[in-house]
């Protein structure tokens, strides 16, 4: 069994327990909270064993051997670096850190303390997306490809009436480039590796977070073009454009439908069998590569990763989006 404590007591932290708990080896020993009755409440509803309110004592816990980050994304890299240093392997929510120069720390770490390091971006490990790549080459040339999403924020409302959430806190490391736009530029990273130049817009609130942006990658033949928001809704689909057809998915956070449209008219539907939730298959390629002894996946590696934030960082130099974390 591998034990794994996790950090958060939000619905994300539910979803990911109640999809890990389907995998036969996961087991959840301890939960961590700032607040001691949010840790009380939230061990007894999974089932924990044990709670912490202060993280030192949790990463020198025996009783853990991974712990899985859903906190604040201004808090992902120290917490990761906390554990890995008392030879805890993480598994971590995206976006992985505030910047490329945390990033960097966390990888030399996971490397300096031979621990798994992950990056849980669900999409990819998704059979969606998997067989998505198995039948990209029959469109022949990829020429464009085209991914939204736009999720209105139901924090947005206390916004609008002015009391500022975490959701739109810069201090937090937050916003539609990083909470959202992250799903569609790590699943094209997986596809098409690093764009040649990238271009850049947003709309920024007066908080000092972006609302909503748009990304433009240039690859040698192709584009990509990413669309992201947390002030409104999309409903479009996502596309791989190519030169012999065009594969039409629903979703490039959560791929559970795709069909490829062929220029001579005809129509072919991408077998996709999803028999677990959502989150599980992330889970389940963490708990393979600790059974082979791994310290990344090739899927989420550490180079994508890297990558990802690297355009993010860019990204935001572009629209003038700054965090505190930035100048630490």
């Amino acid at each position: 069994m591998i034990r794994f404590g996790t950090i958060g007591t939000n619905f994300i932290v539910d979803r990911f327990i109640n999809a890990a708990k389907q995998h036969p080896e996961f087991s959840l020993t301890a939960v961590y909270s700032r607040s001691e009755d949010q840790a009380k409440e939230f061990s007894q509803k999974h089932d924990a064993d044990q709670i912490f309110t202060d993280l030192e004592e949790m990463a020198s816990s025996e009783n853990i051997d991974t712990i899985y980050i859903a906190s604040p994304n201004s808090l992902h890299a120290q917490q990761a670096i906390t554990f890995m240093n008392k030879g805890k392997h993480v598994l971590c929510e995206k976006p992985f850190a505030s910047n490329l120069a945390e990033v960097d720390e966390m990888i030399e770490v996971a490397k300096k303390n031979n621990v798994l390091l992950m990056e849980a971006l669900k999409s990819t490990f998704m059979p969606g997306f998997q067989a998505i790549k198995e039948n990209i080459h029959k469109i022949g040339n990829v020429r464009r490809f085209y991914a939204t999403y736009s999720s209105y924020s139901s924090r947005y409302d206390a916004y609008r009436n002015g009391n500022i959430l975490n959701a739109f806190n810069p201090n937090f490391s937050n916003g539609s480039l990083m909470d959202l736009g992250v799903y569609g530029i790590y699943p094209t990273v997986v596809l098409f590796g690093q764009p040649e130049n990238l271009k850049a817009n947003a709309y920024m609130l007066e908080s000092g977070v972006d609302g909503e942006g748009s990304l433009l990658f240039q690859y040698e033949g192709m584009e990509a073009v990413i669309l992201h928001s947390k002030i409104s809704n999309s409903y479009h689909d996502a596309e791989i454009q190519g030169e012999d057809g065009t594969i039409i998915f629903d979703s490039v956070s959560s791929p559970s439908k795709a069909e490829i449209r062929y220029r001579d008219g005809s129509v072919e539907a991408i077998e996709i069998i999803q028999d677990k939730p959502e989150m599980y298959y992330e889970v389940e390629e963490f708990i393979q590569l600790l059974g082979e002894g791994k310290i990344e996946s090739s899927v989420n590696s550490h180079e994508n990763s890297r990558i990802t934030a690297s355009i993010m960082q860019e990204a935001r130099e572009q629209i003038g989006l700054v965090f505190p974390a930035d100048n630490r």
